[in-house]
């Protein structure tokens, strides 16, 4: 049996996507991704927020396409990064490494 890291997300840009390019000229796109689920019978919502990072092609396509309240569907791998603060203390967190993306600017609804 083959297991493999594989996550699929979809949610809105919480922000403009960060575009930088790495020393080895590599462009990286870096944004937050929100999930909401709705539960319950009176319909209560709990908003989930993701760190994602792409690069290469992926990237070049998310600075062209992607913006804030931009609906998406990732499809990527989990990431543990790990790093000393400031103050020396161990701190931990998780990306969303995108291997694809589907993005569908937000359609302003007539009133």
């Amino acid at each position: 049996m083959s297991l493999r890291n594989h996550v699929q997300l979809i949610g809105n840009l919480g922000s403009d996507p960060k575009i930088s390019v790495s020393k080895n000229n590599v462009k990286v796109a870096k944004f937050s991704v929100a999930t909401t689920e709705f539960y319950g019978i009176k319909g209560k919502e709990t908003t989930q927020w993701f760190t994602v990072v792409a690069w290469n092609k992926v990237a070049e396509f998310i600075e062209k396409r992607c913006s804030k309240g931009t609906e998406v569907v990732i499809l990527g791998k989990l990431r543990n990064n790990n790093y000393t603060d400031k103050r020396g203390l161990k701190r931990y967190d998780m990306e969303v490494h995108v291997e694809d993306i589907i993005c569908r600017p937000r359609v302003n609804k007539a009133s």
